[in-house]
């Protein structure tokens, strides 16, 4: 039986999967592979350390399965693995995030990290472990969701919020300096429109958020069947009717009947008993968000936004210095807050930020132009 040599013994190069000989550019690539599924394991593990229960347990499986993968680069290093090299600067942004956070926002990091691995058309990794890849992608993708749900209320509402008091305030303000009128009333302008769009931000909120939670109570089942049940005409049975109404199917709901009315003798299965009077593991308002929370979000992140245009203004700077200022502090604010929505969506941030910005600044572009135009015909 032919004895195979020790990792340390092997030849200069270790062949590659293709069968060719490893080169060092091979193994420089795969070291840094070998790096960055260190790196990614230890993220899990941290992300681990903040949840229980199920979620605990599908992240160090996560964590398990890239000790897997960094087993393979180390095969095919050999005695080349050398001294550790640092993970890529993706990778040790996002262990920074799972140590000192293990926010929502990890999990879209790390969504978007598993979702651009180069696996699939590297020679040298295995399928299993580019299928690995893709799974990994839809399993933190899953548990992104969660977070994103319960984000989802208040966030959408603080976005739009900071987003409308940007773009607003700043075609706002660069609409009455075109216009031709003294920067000082301009600045006034702008502290109105920080004022009124804030308050109408957060008053519509309010009764939207507010709006919704109470259409979806209205939709929700009452208690009712079990009070009325007993005193129902058994050949006149109505109860029926509203579990067909509900969406049960005929079967399942001739079933409940016959439970809602004592009736065990009717021939239906027992599993079409799924109660679904009983509360819901999961509140259906949790994607909503509350309306106060709602109102206060969106009142404070407009302000936030709509003080960045007249920032310039307040330090005392006027005409083009202060429009340019305005125009540069807007675009910076509108790239950031495109970015964040672009992390926790799962896309491109600089993507989300471009698009942001060329809104911004292309409706602000406009009521400059309209103001000027309005400022020649007052003139």
């Amino acid at each position: 039986m032919s004895q195979h040599p020790h990792p340390s013994q092997n030849q200069p190069s270790e062949p590659s999967q293709s069968g060719r000989q490893a080169t060092s550019a091979d193994h420089r690539r795969w070291r840094q592979y070998l790096a960055d599924e260190r790196a990614e394991a230890a993220v899990y593990r941290d992300l681990a350390q903040n949840r229980d229960g199920e979620e605990r347990a599908i992240l160090l499986a996560l964590a398990e399965a890239e000790g897997r993968h960094e087993a393979h680069w180390l095969r095919l290093l050999g005695e080349h693995a050398g001294r550790a090299r640092p993970a890529s600067l993706r990778s040790q942004i996002l262990g920074f995030l799972a140590r000192h956070f293990g926010s929502v926002f990890v999990l879209a990091l790390a969504q978007r990290a598993e979702g651009r691995s180069p696996y699939a058309m590297d020679p040298n990794a295995t399928a299993a472990m580019a299928a690995d890849e893709q799974i990994h992608e839809e399993v933190v993708r899953g548990l992104a969701t969660r977070g994103r749900n319960r984000l989802a209320g208040t966030f959408r509402a603080a976005v739009f919020g900071a987003n409308d008091g940007l773009v607003s305030n700043l075609s706002l303000v660069m609409g009455m300096a075109a216009s031709g009128v003294a920067s000082g009333v301009v600045l006034l302008s702008g502290v109105a429109g920080l004022l009124a769009g804030a308050m109408s931000m957060a008053a519509g909120e309010f009764v939207s958020v507010r709006s919704q939670r109470e259409l979806l109570a209205a939709t929700r089942p009452t208690q009712i069947t079990l009070a009325a049940a007993p005193k129902l005409d058994i050949e006149h049975n109505e109860l029926l009717l509203v579990y067909l109404a509900r969406g049960m199917s005929h079967q399942a709901a001739e079933h409940r009947v016959a439970e809602r009315m004592g009736l065990l003798s009717c021939d239906c299965d027992p599993s079409l008993s799924l109660q679904p009077e009983l509360p819901e593991a999961v509140d259906q308002h949790e994607a909503v968000g509350t309306a106060w929370g709602a109102a206060l979000s969106s009142f404070c992140f407009f302000a936030s936004g709509a003080v960045v245009p007249i920032l310039p203004f307040l330090c005392g700077l006027t005409g083009v210095t202060a429009l340019v200022v305005a125009a540069a502090l807007v675009g910076l604010a509108l790239l950031v807050t495109g970015g964040i929505v672009g992390l926790l969506s799962g896309t491109s941030p600089l993507t989300r930020g471009l698009r942001q910005l060329g809104i911004g600044l292309g409706a602000a572009a406009v009521t400059y132009v309209l103001g000027l135009a309005f400022g020649t015909v007052m003139g």
